[in-house]
């Protein structure tokens, strides 16, 4: 059940911001909210430097910017980087946000630039290729962070005969790609890159999905991730943060094509 106390004891960040304009600007579920959930197991800074990978519409980076007190580059391949510059202004971010449109497997950043890499309902999209955490890390500081929040099943699906019923129909569309935490926590710890700091269910999670679906509700297209949650019963799909901490291993990919200066 969602919990009884007020929005703004849970989400005492994410409670200022116009709910409509959060609506409006999230690509699926509340941005902020799991955003505000994944930031509690972070010991974000004034003054670090901050990527907020797969950004969206740069609402995210708006929050980093404003609640913590960090430069962030708003990176996102298929959002125009203008159109997120327009946001950022009407915030009064524009000295601390720096918008760009970029490949998440192709980033023009210098080795272990960032303190901290955070990825919000976007990571899935890329990040299940076992090389991409190598890539990734060599973007972070040495104890520097690489901190997700996005969608996760309670349990391992390694069969089609073990896919759910409310699944199956959307199952080999939207849905294959979606682990357990163990999954993602077993896929992160044998590459020695990271010590993982956080791998949990949201403690919000109820809320979270509880929002999603009505939010859902007031948009013209179906979005069958919100269809899902309404008919999973059961809490199989659920949310997740996963926080690794950058270990001093030196990242190795084989196909890298660019010869460090190191």
């Amino acid at each position: 059940m969602p919990s009884q106390q007020p929005l703004h004891h849970i989400f005492p960040k994410a409670s200022h911001y116009d709910p409509d304009w959060v609506r409006k600007h999230s690509m699926g579920e509340n941005v902020l909210f799991n955003l505000e959930s994944l930031t509690k197991s972070l010991a974000l800074k004034p003054g670090m430097r901050v990527l907020d990978l797969g950004c969206g519409k740069a609402i995210s980076s708006i929050f980093l910017a404003k609640e913590f007190g960090v430069t962030v580059w708003a990176v996102d391949e298929a959002i125009s980087a203008s159109d997120n510059y327009q946001r950022i202004c009407q915030a009064g971010c524009e000295a601390q946000v720096i918008p760009l449109e970029a490949d998440a497997r192709a980033l023009p950043f210098a080795e272990e630039y960032f303190d901290a890499v955070i990825v919000v309902d976007s990571y899935t999209y890329f990040g299940t290729d076992e090389k991409y955490l190598p890539y990734i890390a060599r973007f972070i500081k040495p104890e520097g962070y690489i901190a997700i929040v996005d969608v996760c099943f309670k349990e391992e699906i390694q069969t089609l005969e073990q896919v759910p019923s409310f699944l199956q129909e959307d199952y080999q569309n939207y849905w294959y790609f979606i682990h357990s935490i163990a999954w993602w926590r077993q896929l992160w710890e044998k590459t020695g890159l990271v010590e993982i700091e956080a791998a949990q269910e949201l403690a919000e999670v109820e809320l979270v999905r509880e929002h999603y679906v009505q939010d859902s509700e007031q948009k013209e297209q179906a979005d069958p991730f919100a269809k899902a949650l309404a008919q999973d019963t059961q809490g199989f799909v659920t949310f997740f943060k996963l926080v690794g901490r950058r270990t001093k291993k030196t990242a190795y990919l084989q196909d890298y094509k660019v010869e460090s200066k190191k």
